[in-house]
């Protein structure tokens, strides 16, 4: 709904003064800012201007649009000239407003769009030109209706503009050097922040380089690590192996008879050195993958292949009637194209764990298909897993075994002795083969350790097998 509220004619100059003031004035009873007053009258003078200068004259209206709190004083200004060439490209920006027949008013259409929350221009040749602009109320201002408007109106009205030209001019010289002194301020306050930004640059660009200083600090550490633990791997395996082949050689009575005290102190020290070299084993893998030179040797091979290797080599470490060790069927599942003895590495390491933590019940091995991502075809990848009656582990400690040297502390824990060493390499070895690993437990019910492999391994593909048609499986 529109209110109107004055009409001013523009048929000489005085009048653009005149609605410049009103402009003001209604803008001050309104309660616009001071600024917002000067925008609104700056606007209206300018688009009145145009109208008397370059059009010969016209109209200028002033109205209340809207209700509530999108309440707009609203201004139009209809002139009797030939129109605006080219408006599209004076609205854009592109070029300077010029009339029908000669030169025109320079920027003023684009500078008043800028300072009014709304700006609409419709020109046609020989029709001349309107323009309706408005600004929208503060947003703190309440509704202004009937009795607050007329006197709003009553007051304006009450002064005649006529009378004080001299006073008008006077004002918007004080506009103007106020707003002078605003930009003096936003350029002193650019300034500082301009300064304030090269000095946060210049210390970006320090840190950045103690940053590159400390990453190649870390590379270095990480790579004596690496160096480290390969070495000392291959230190420590020649005299294990001396150890392993000692207690088997007493062991065998090649030297003699043993007392029942000596074979068992025997046996204690051939499985402590079985032990140590296992963690040896996982310390130089896990050294050959940090430094990049674990390779993957990709070959087609059947599930069931791996799973009686597997039966073969587990069944014998269990040590208690209390156990069992199953294995799934694997009837439907593909052929594989994988690094067969890293993806044996990591089911053996979740078994030697369900085997060490796990005191009654079953342990369970099997695999089965799913797609690589949600609505993929199926059979883009396997998952194979170990499921065990265990202790279990509590969610919070899921990430942290499979941390290297990652432990989780509880009484069975205390008694099986361990490194924190297996999971990580199973980790980094399903990594390598471009999968991933996860667990599913809960204490006292259990865990499921899981990892997931693509069915073919991105790798070449020399060795893969033929059928009677000459298409690979």
């Amino acid at each position: 709904m529109n209110t109107p509220l004055l009409r001013i004619r523009l048929d000489t100059a005085q009048d653009v003064v005149v609605a410049r003031r009103r402009a003001r004035e209604l803008a001050a009873g309104l309660g616009f800012s001071p600024l917002d007053q000067t925008r609104i009258a700056s606007a209206v003078s300018e688009i009145a201007r145009n109208a008397f200068e370059y059009a010969g004259g016209g109209e200028a209206t002033f109205a209340l649009e809207g209700e509530g709190p999108r309440q707009a004083l609203g201004v139009e200004v209809r002139d009797r000239g030939p129109g605006v060439r080219d408006l599209a490209a004076v609205l854009d920006g592109t070029q300077a407003c010029t009339p029908m027949n000669g030169p025109g008013p320079g920027l003023g259409i684009t500078g008043s769009r800028r300072l009014m929350d709304r700006f609409d221009i419709r020109s046609e040749p020989g029709a001349g030109t309107t323009v309706a602009m408005a600004r929208l109320l503060p947003a703190e201002r309440a509704e202004v209706r009937g009795a607050e408007l007329e006197r709003i109106l009553r007051e304006v009205c009450e002064r005649d503009p006529r009378d004080d030209s001299l006073a008008e001019v006077q004002q918007q010289n004080r506009e103007l050097v106020s707003t002078l002194d605003e930009l003096r301020e936003r350029q002193d306050e650019l300034a500082r922040l301009t300064q304030e930004l090269e000095a946060t640059n210049r210390g970006v660009v320090a840190l950045y380089a103690e940053l590159d200083e400390r990453a190649e600090e870390l590379r270095r550490a990480d790579l004596m690590k690496t160096r480290f633990l390969s070495n000392m791997s291959h230190e420590l395996r020649t005299p294990l192996s001396s150890i392993r082949a000692l207690a088997n050689l007493l062991l065998n009575r090649l030297d003699g008879e043993l007392s029942v005290e000596q074979d068992r102190q025997v046996r204690l020290i051939l499985s402590s050195a079985e032990t140590l070299g296992e963690t040896v084993n996982d310390l130089l893998d896990l050294a050959k993958i940090e430094a990049g030179k674990t390779e993957v040797s990709p070959a087609w091979f059947d599930p069931a292949d791996l799973f009686a290797a597997l039966r073969t080599m587990l069944t014998p470490l269990l040590d208690t009637p209390h156990v069992t060790l199953e294995f799934a069927a694997t009837a439907g599942l593909p052929l594989l194209y994988t690094d067969e003895p890293k993806l044996t590495q990591i089911l053996r390491n979740f078994v030697s764990n369900a085997l060490k933590y796990t005191e009654r019940g079953h342990i369970r091995v099997g695999a089965q298909c799913e797609s690589g991502e949600p609505g993929g075809a199926p059979g883009e990848h396997i998952t194979f897993f170990v499921a065990d009656t265990g202790i279990g582990i509590a969610p919070e400690h899921h990430q942290i075994i499979f941390e290297e040297f990652g432990q989780v502390q509880n009484l069975l824990q205390q008694r099986v002795k361990g490194t924190g060493l297996g999971l990580p390499l199973c980790r980094k070895l399903a990594a390598l083969l471009g999968g991933e690993v996860g667990v599913d437990s809960e204490p006292g019910v259990g865990s499921t350790f899981r990892v997931s492999v693509p069915v073919h391994l991105a790798a070449p593909v020399e060795d893969e097998p033929e059928t009677s048609d000459g298409a690979t499986p």
